[in-house]
């Protein structure tokens, strides 16, 4: 797989930040097989949900089915009740099936015939989107790609390790062999510790600052939003905490920087987020 030490760090993140993932890479690049490691590996439940154009809500979230013996409907679950779910091509289903899917990202819970049923905890979303292939798909909204706390984006593997594959190292083999090194409770229990991080006033300070620059750049059509930066401040206490410390530092937002906010930048033309939001934080002094 052409997973990278930097991609890795930033799933680890988005999981304790109790965020979700947006993956864009070409097919055949490990992310399916990603996810389903990075399952394997905390002791977490996972469902892959292949989306389509004709994909319902009710196949991701499930439906009522009568049951003469007893005379009553029941609930049958739905791919979604999961730890992590793998949603691929979420661009091209519906914008209905999306809706439904944003919700459950949203509050942790969906809406069935009425009634709130909540979803599996912890619940992370990782996500794939092909960013060459437009042909019968849907354009994500702005909203949803909001949804996500990070982006990440997978490459083409290095020659040793596409090497290692042709040479008949089987990837199904390695996950076989892999067991979990951590329990699922001990994991939220990480997940709670490492948003009692603190961040100091300098420190959101100094995240104000390149947000309010990133809403005033000429570059940009559409600047950092509130959200976005609460988001960034969870991702960093996430960072901290996995370096050891209870403290976020600059250098905790400028590592988290590119994978949460640039997705949220919207550039007029066709000018790059990552590079626009890598100069605004060149420029923006740090102030301690």
């Amino acid at each position: 797989m052409a997973i990278r030490d930097e991609t890795v760090e930033t799933l680890l993140i988005a999981l304790l930040a109790r965020g979700h993932v947006m993956i864009e890479g070409i097919p055949g690049i490990g992310k399916t097989l990603l996810a389903r490691t990075l399952a394997r590996c905390l002791g977490c439940e996972f469902n892959r949900i292949q989306f389509t154009n004709d994909l319902m809500p009710s196949d991701i979230v499930g439906t009522a089915v009568w049951q003469p013996a007893a005379e009553k409907f029941t609930f049958v679950k739905g791919p979604l009740f999961t730890n992590i779910v793998l949603t691929d091509e979420i661009n091209r289903t519906s914008p209905r099936t999306l809706s439904c899917l944003l919700e459950a990202m949203e509050h942790g819970k969906v809406s069935i015939e009425g009634r709130t049923v909540p979803l599996g905890e912890p619940f992370i979303v990782l996500a794939t989107r092909n960013p060459i292939e437009f042909h019968g798909t849907y354009p994500i909204p702005e909203a949803a790609m909001d949804r996500f706390l990070v982006r990440v984006e997978l490459t083409y593997p290095s020659e040793q390790q596409e090497m290692e594959l042709f040479l008949g190292r089987d990837p199904e083999e390695v996950l076989a062999g892999l067991t979990p090194v951590i329990e699922r409770q001990q994991l939220l229990g990480l997940m709670d510790a490492s948003q009692r991080t603190t961040v100091r006033e300098p420190v959101v300070r100094y995240a104000y600052r390149v947000a309010e620059r990133t809403r005033h750049h000429d570059a940009v059509g559409l600047g950092t939003s509130t959200r976005a930066v609460l988001m960034w401040l969870r991702a960093s206490r996430a960072r901290a905490f996995m370096a050891g410390r209870d403290f976020v530092l600059p250098d905790d937002l400028k590592r988290t920087a590119r994978s949460v906010l640039a997705h949220r930048i919207f550039i007029k033309g066709s000018g790059d987020a990552s590079e626009v939001l890598e100069q605004i934080m060149g420029e923006v002094p740090v102030e301690l």
